[in-house]
């Protein structure tokens, strides 16, 4: 981050408070990076795009696909871990996923009205499964355990169960 604002760390340091301070903003401008990144694969589609298409981008969007994204879950697992020893960064990192899991299950719910859902599937369920899948594979990925292609291809697998069409 200093080096891209062509500044040293010790001069970008003198912005923030803190350690934590200057993590949360840097997580927060790379979630906003990812973010507008998901929208413009979104926007870019040639059609309407469908509530699988949707999951699929965004859950395709927090991947460690590129050196980019890959960084940016790296300051995320930083985060992450410093969260685990700090209530008020825990509370600032659990604020995040359960607007996610609604985006998400909102998908499903429309999915399912549309018949494009397998019968019976619940959205609340799927879209904290479909985030707890991504979180595995993101490790494995970053643990080179997987290819970034092959985190896709199970993402796609698990994605085809879910849905008919």
């Amino acid at each position: 981050m200093a080096a891209e604002a062509g500044i040293s760390l010790g001069q970008l340091q003198h912005y923030f408070a803190g350690k934590d301070e200057m993590i949360v903003f840097a997580l927060e401008h790379i979630s906003s990076l990812g973010e507008e990144r998901i929208r413009r694969r979104i926007t870019a589609l040639p059609e309407e795009p469908t509530p699988r298409t949707i999951l699929r981008e965004c859950a395709a969007g927090m991947l460690p696909l590129d050196d980019e994204s890959r960084t940016g879950l790296l300051v995320g697992i930083a985060y992450f871990i410093r969260a685990l020893g700090d209530e008020r960064l825990r509370r600032h990192a659990q604020e995040g996923q359960p607007a996610l899991r609604a985006f998400f299950a909102g998908q499903f719910r429309q999915a399912v009205g549309s018949g494009d859902a397998v019968p019976g599937l619940d959205p609340d369920t799927e879209a904290m499964l479909l985030i707890a899948l991504t979180d595995g594979l993101t490790s494995s990925a970053l643990l080179e355990v997987i290819t970034p292609d092959e985190a896709l291809e199970l993402l796609e697998r698990h994605l085809d169960r879910l849905f008919v069409s």
